[in-house]
């Protein structure tokens, strides 16, 4: 389980913001059957899920091992998963292929998710967790 340190000034009494306690990110585990970078895209899709109190929240990884993360965009005149912009994002920055994938919702990705994750990962698996990070399922090729 990853920690994230939490820092507060006020208790502390340092004002400088010491941390004070950890909190669990996610709840993915080797148990899980998930190496640590499969792990790590799973809590940074919930991480950006939660700071902006998304739907949904993606993280992609490309062929070097960079990592893009999106929230789900819910516009009046735009409408976007937040796997299908993670994708974008990654493409836009350069990438030639996509290693795996991980989305973190209440609901599976659509076909459509799937599809521009294939479009350039073909063989990346893709990764459904539920909001409190527990993996639910691995999407094969």
């Amino acid at each position: 389980m990853t920690q994230l340190a939490v820092a507060d000034p006020v208790a502390d009494g340092t004002g400088r913001g010491e941390a004070q306690y950890t909190a669990p990110v996610s709840d993915a585990t080797p148990e899980d059957g998930l190496d640590p970078e499969d792990q790590k895209i799973i809590t940074l899709a919930r991480s950006t899920r939660a700071r902006v109190a998304a739907s949904e929240g993606a993280a992609v990884r490309d062929e070097t091992g960079r990592t893009y993360t999106a929230a789900a965009v819910a516009l009046p005149s735009l409408r976007l998963s937040a796997l299908r912009l993670a994708v974008a994002m990654a493409v836009s920055s350069g990438a030639e292929s996509l290693e795996a994938a991980a989305v973190v919702s209440d609901s599976a990705p659509g076909p459509g998710d799937l599809a521009a994750v294939r479009d350039i990962g073909p063989n990346a698996p893709v990764f459904h967790a539920g909001p409190d990070g527990r993996l639910r399922a691995t999407i094969a090729p």
